[in-house]
């Protein structure tokens, strides 16, 4: 029987598994050394990149691997394909990602009453994290938030400062229901920052 390549396997295991895996998952699956892990997947990773035509690319997230398709291929995706949030739960996703880590009474402030059910979704889908705080929650987006919206980073600070730049190069909310605009407001220190607001629902 003929030995199958372990890029071969490694590209299957990541197309089958629809999450992001970690080094450990993957080695203890196929069996091999992570270093030979490692090295395959760079190998494949470049193999990937060379295919003309493909629609899929391997990505790392944090220290997990997956398979997505490519961003320039996915805007042209049929709608029913694509895993989209709600127009309600994107909003209240933009603002924590924006303002992370966002006190949850401030989100109840810019959403009204409606936002604990929009944190409780998005908790439940494994897109944002809770830390208690005193009397209130820090909101915080989670891995599972960054492969939804592509975001190369992990960290808190570098997904805070990526979808930042996103909103404002890009305009990647502009579908979205609502009004979401830019505005400068005065902090607890007195200092001025830019926060993301929200246009009332029609």
């Amino acid at each position: 029987m003929t030995e199958i390549p372990l890029e071969t396997l490694l590209e299957a295991t990541l197309f089958s598994a629809g999450r992001s895996l970690d080094i450990t998952e993957m080695s203890e699956a196929l069996g091999y050394d992570e270093e030979e892990i490692i090295e395959s997947l760079g190998n494949l990773q470049s193999t990937i990149k060379r295919r003309r035509g493909g629609g899929l690319q391997i990505v790392e997230i944090g220290k997990k691997w997956a398979m997505e398709v490519k961003p320039q291929i996915a805007d042209h995706l049929p709608k029913e394909t694509k895993s989209e949030l709600p127009p309600k739960l994107l909003k209240a996703a933009a603002l924590i990602a924006y303002h992370q880590p966002m006190p949850q009474s401030r989100l109840v402030e810019l959403l009204g009453q409606r936002a604990y059910d929009h944190i409780r979704e998005l908790a439940q889908a494994g897109l944002i994290g809770r830390r208690r705080d005193g009397n209130t929650r820090r909101l915080t987006t989670t891995r599972r938030f960054s492969e939804m919206f592509g975001c190369p980073h992990t960290d808190r600070k570098k997904v805070r400062a990526w979808f930042r730049d996103m909103v404002e190069s890009s305009g990647m909310l502009k579908d979205m229901e609502g009004k979401l605009a830019l505005r400068d407001e005065v902090d607890d220190e007195g200092g001025t920052q830019t926060t993301l607001d929200l246009g009332e629902d029609e």
